[in-house]
């Protein structure tokens, strides 16, 4: 363990809970957004002809009935919004909603977080539901996630929350 972590405290349930509903509603933009990257183009490309309807009167009309394409679009925006959170936790340990509440993600290892280390942490989160264990964890405040990822989410200091004073965290 390096000696950055037993700096901060861990943080409990109602901060990450609080973080959480923040990045909810940053998730749900950055999901918007990338449909309508892929939606628009595709409506343009229906409507000129270019993909054929077959048979739908309108662009809508096909979109709702190919299951193709619904599954295209779905897996299109979980990627997007997996990227969002593997992104934010690989380069810096903090999404917008953990920055706000001043939470961080820390390794409890020497071992840097990698991308497949943060994606194993993402697919144990259950959805956010392994930060329940925090609840029943009250001496560790450690989460499913946490504990299968070997991390840990610490509350900073608003002086420590500056980018500027990472160098030391790991």
């Amino acid at each position: 363990m390096t000696d950055s972590i037993n700096t901060f405290p861990r943080a409990g349930f109602f901060r990450r809970l609080a973080a959480m509903i923040y990045d909810t509603l940053v998730a749900v933009a950055v999901g918007m957004c990338a449909a309508m990257a892929i939606i628009l183009p595709l409506v343009i490309l229906l409507e000129n002809g270019v993909i054929d309807m077959q048979g739908a009167e309108h662009s809508s009309d096909f979109i709702q009935q190919s299951v193709l394409i619904k599954t295209a679009i779905q897996l299109w925006v979980g990627l997007w919004i997996m990227g969002f959170f593997m992104w934010f936790w690989r380069n810096g340990g903090q999404t917008l909603g953990m920055r706000a509440w001043r939470l961080r993600i820390l390794s409890t290892t020497d071992k840097p977080l990698t991308y497949p280390r943060i994606f194993v942490r993402m697919l144990s989160s259950l959805l956010g539901l392994g930060t329940l264990l925090v609840l029943f964890d009250l001496k560790h405040k450690q989460s499913l996630q946490d504990r299968i990822a070997h991390t840990e989410v610490v509350s900073l200091t608003k002086e420590a929350n500056h980018h500027r004073s990472w160098e030391g965290l790991s």
